[in-house]
């Protein structure tokens, strides 16, 4: 466990895996359980779900991959998601992506190295009248350009 410093998490995850085991068919509840716990899916406990299940590390990396929600790499202590649904993808969203990876100096999917900020790209928001519109760990920041989505970050700096 110590490439992805969840020690302290390990005791927990057995526990998840305990009340599951054997249980293929509770992968994703498993996975979603682990990463809440842990805030991503890193090898070693992949390989633990894999054991605990009864499943192979294939199936276990193929529903990570196939899922946006999961994760396998850490997220940051900020997370910032911008929102590319239609309304806020017409209104600008690609500029306020590309200005914010510029920033940053990552590209969306990607954390930074000092582990300050993560970036992602979402479908929607539920805040159309408001785009286009990103959200820095939940908190909604709307009807921005560039510049404004820039200053946003600022605050959290």
């Amino acid at each position: 466990m110590e490439a992805c410093q969840c020690e302290a998490k390990w005791e927990e995850l057995d526990q998840i895996l305990a009340a599951h085991r054997g249980q293929p068919s509770a992968l994703i509840e498993v996975l979603h359980q682990a990463q809440d716990l842990i805030g991503y899916l890193p090898k070693q406990v992949q390989i633990a779900i894999a054991d605990g299940l009864g499943v192979s590390l294939t199936e276990v990396y193929s529903v990570i991959s196939f899922y946006h929600h999961f994760t396998v790499k850490p997220k940051g202590k900020y997370q910032v998601s911008v929102c590319k649904g239609t309304a806020c993808y017409v209104k600008g969203s690609p500029e306020i992506l590309e200005r914010l990876e510029k920033e940053l100096g990552i590209k969306a999917g990607d954390s930074t190295d000092d582990g300050k900020f993560s970036l992602e790209v979402v479908r929607c928001l539920g805040a159309c009248g408001l785009g286009p519109v990103m959200t820095v760990n939940k908190r909604a920041h709307g009807l921005l350009k560039p510049d404004k989505a820039a200053a946003v970050l600022k605050q959290y700096q």
